[in-house]
């Protein structure tokens, strides 16, 4: 037998074995039971739903990591792309799939908790999404950061994240969905720690001053988290967090921070939620309530924005 012949069969084996792992996976409780065609419920019980992607490029790159994920043997770093690449096309819940197969082989890569916890979070699985994270965070200990590649880069083509920060930042998140406040203080404070440039710091400023909010702290009690910020920071991409974050400072106002925003547009999510939380826990709960009931009319359901709104809602009802 040719070594060409040799490794298609090998090939041809990894196929089978992987589609059998996925069938297995899917019996196993990893996600929770939808309607048919549905890729979560809401926490108010609605289903949630994502068309078939058209955008060419999300097409053409689930594709190529699709084949390298087929390669025989399997290398961590295909598995964990062919799931980031689903989960940008809408696929989330096969996406959680293929995450977990990838623990089946490499059970101590926190990479694959964290990215699952990421999903756990889209699908509205908060507490699945917390226990991954803190799995994540355990397998972290005393070993070093690095960076992360991002599945859309920026214009500048450099990466801001790390694989630190990002558990960190998605299990704080996860804790706040919770309202456990507590708790994501505490992780935000963690992120916090391991921050490497401005748009580190003005994403976690944004979460580390609501929290405090949140928690019934006042503007004086929680600004202290504010005092690195400036307008004169390098940023990359987190434009909006660092113009809420000068909003909380009073350093701009709320015409110029709620200017040609739209409640009903999911790019708009980071903007509408932090204003809207602003409102909520400066007292105005009946305007804050208004503005996230808007929020949830926009056609994509899986920003951190709206997903929060969702759950401050469900938690006033």
């Amino acid at each position: 037998m040719g070594l060409n012949m040799f490794k298609k069969i090998l090939s041809i084996f990894s196929v089978f074995s992987l589609l059998s792992i996925s069938n297995v996976l899917a019996q196993s409780g990893i996600l929770p039971d939808v309607p048919e065609g549905a890729e979560a419920l809401s926490l108010s019980g609605e289903v949630l739903t994502m068309p078939d992607p058209t955008n060419e490029t999300v097409i053409d790159n689930l594709e190529n990591t699709r084949y390298k994920y087929m390669d025989y043997p399997m290398d961590p770093n295909n598995v964990i792309w062919y799931g980031r690449r689903l989960a940008y096309a809408g696929d989330f819940r096969e996406a959680i799939k293929i995450f977990s197969e990838g623990m089946l082989d490499s059970p101590n890569d926190p990479r694959f908790y964290r990215h699952r916890g990421h999903r756990y979070i889209t699908i509205r699985e908060f507490d699945r999404a917390i226990a991954d994270l803190e799995k994540a965070a355990e397998l972290i200990k005393g070993k070093p950061n690095v960076s992360e590649p991002d599945g859309a880069p920026n214009e500048f083509n450099i990466p801001v994240s790390t694989l630190h920060g990002n558990i960190y930042y998605h299990l704080g998140l996860a804790y706040y969905l919770k309202h456990d406040f507590e708790n994501a203080k505490r992780v935000y404070d963690l992120d916090h720690s391991v921050a490497r440039n401005d748009d580190n710091r003005v994403s976690i400023a944004h979460w580390r001053y609501m929290i405090r909010r949140r928690m019934g702290e006042s503007h004086d009690q929680a600004k202290h988290v504010l005092d690195e910020i400036n307008k004169d920071m390098k940023i990359l991409e987190n434009h909006t967090y660092h113009k809420l974050d000068l909003f909380y400072k009073g350093e701009l106002s709320e015409a110029e921070i709620s200017e040609g925003i739209d409640l009903e547009d999911s790019a708009d999510a980071a903007t509408a939620y932090g204003l809207a939380n602003w409102y909520f826990y400066n007292g105005d709960e009946a305007k804050a309530k208004e503005m996230m009931q808007k929020m949830l009319k926009a056609k994509s359901w899986g920003s951190f924005g709206y997903i929060a709104a969702e759950a401050d809602l469900a938690a006033m009802n």
